[in-house]
């Protein structure tokens, strides 16, 4: 009887911490502020990716400055070659210019996305 009740406590155990398993991607937003000029707002958010995953192609309503906190991240811009940054790089993507960024080392990605854009908008816009 034990034996039956210790393997159920390991599977309930093992399906609580596949619940709280990290995502793939992750983001967390950090601050959200007005700015000086006239509708627009500075947002920080901290973006974690697990190995191998991949940002899908998007846009922002202003500028991102991408600063990589740890690991490697390669950066797709339309019509640019891809970059590849490591941990205290950064990369300054142009408002509205569609992109991608993906996990290409062996562990957890980071990076500090920064943006300056226009108040009241989606953050995040898919590619069409």
């Amino acid at each position: 009887m034990k034996t039956i009740q210790a393997i159920t406590l390991a599977l309930a155990l093992g399906a609580a911490a596949a619940a709280h398993a990290e995502q793939p991607l992750q983001r967390t937003d950090l601050i959200k502020n007005d700015i000086d000029v006239p509708g627009h707002e500075a947002v920080q958010v901290r973006v974690d990716f697990a190995p191998g995953v991949l940002a899908p192609k998007h846009s922002h309503p202003g500028e991102e400055i991408a600063f990589v906190l740890q690991g490697t991240l390669e950066y797709q811009l339309d019509g640019r070659q891809p970059v590849t940054l490591k941990a205290g790089q950064s990369l300054f993507i142009p408002s509205g210019v569609v992109h991608s960024a993906k996990n290409v080392g062996d562990g957890k990605a980071s990076e500090l996305a920064t943006y300056i854009v226009r108040k009241g908008e989606a953050l995040v816009v898919p590619a069409k």
